[in-house]
């Protein structure tokens, strides 16, 4: 294997010797069912053996589609790949947890779940509705219950083989901080908003020293403005070394200790999202030094528990 392919391979270990996680991974949120069907299956062609799903998504069924045909055609073997889904908002009841994640394992067609994650750290209404509703029109909130309940729910999943490992989604450092300090298996992953606009270098120094994979979702800023791919210092690099701006902004992520996912529809893009290169050391620290715009959230779901990218006029 070369050194660009062992670079594109970058795997990161989990806590407690659990395996390790693809540091480039592949998203699985496009809600055109027939694009996200051949867009997955393009990206396992390219070399993609990291999946992010969840069942908030309603295509779980489309992934696991995709997985079994790659499966049976020897385009990827089950052992190398590493499939990752959510436990959404409405199933956040400790008794609800076991049979939500049963549900996305069958909608997969796989027997383990290599990370389940608890998708927002809000709970709701319990039920079959995804997103409900209070009086005012805003999420209906479950305030029986509280992320350490669900934790602990999630824990017996390791215990039982359903889930490799366990782990947090949209979530803020202190949430992050409260169950790393009560979990009896503590969170393997944390997937969060991250682009060289929010870096999170606190919460990822913490998931560092505590053995956690920070994941980042986002990381060329999901087209939205201002675009990360149009930043001047990334611009400079990309010049310099003869890659594209996207290219180096994907590379950093991995090279700062994180794996990150991305999504497209676009045969080119998918490629191109895999085919990266490492940098050079001093381009690392150019990007940390010299872009200052290092508090941009793009999606507002840390707030709410309702995911969606923030038109630019109203981001605070």
């Amino acid at each position: 294997m070369s050194a660009l392919d062992t670079f594109r391979h970058t795997r990161i270990p989990l806590a407690h010797g659990t395996g390790a996680i693809p540091a480039v991974g592949f998203g699985t949120l496009i809600p055109d069912r027939e694009k996200g069907r051949a867009a997955i299956k393009k990206a396992l062609e390219v070399g993609f053996l990291h999946l992010d799903a969840a069942e908030a998504y309603r295509n779980e069924d489309v992934v696991g589609d995709v997985i079994k045909e790659a499966i049976d055609n020897g385009v990827v073997r089950r052992e190398d790949l590493f499939v990752t889904t959510k436990l959404w908002n409405n199933n956040h009841r400790p008794e609800r947890v076991k049979p939500a994640l049963e549900a996305s394992l069958r909608r997969l067609r796989i027997d383990y779940a290599d990370a389940y994650l608890i998708h927002t750290p809000f709970a709701f209404a319990p039920g079959d509705d995804q997103y409900p509703k209070g009086a005012d029109g805003g999420p209906l909130y479950d305030k029986g219950i509280t992320l350490l309940d669900t934790w602990r729910a999630m824990e017996s999943l390791v215990d039982e083989g359903l889930a490799k490992v366990i782990g947090l989604s949209d979530v803020k450092l202190e949430a992050v901080k409260e169950i790393v300090a009560n979990a009896r298996i503590k969170p393997a992953i944390v997937q969060v908003e991250s682009h060289p606009y929010l870096p999170e270098w606190e919460l990822l120094e913490f998931c560092k020293a505590n053995g956690v994979v920070l994941l980042a979702f986002a990381p060329l800023g999901h087209g939205m403005e201002p675009r990360v791919p149009d930043d001047p210092v990334l611009k400079t690099i990309a010049a310099r070394i003869g890659e594209t701006p996207a290219h180096v902004a994907l590379a950093w992520a991995v090279q700062r200790g994180t794996a990150f996912l991305t999504t497209s529809t676009n045969p080119a893009h998918i490629r191109e999202n895999f085919e990266i290169s490492p940098l050079p050391p001093e381009a690392l620290q150019e990007i940390r030094e010299g872009i200052t715009l290092n508090d941009l959230r793009l999606n507002d779901v840390v707030h709410t528990g309702l995911p969606g990218f923030i038109p630019r006029d109203n981001r605070k």
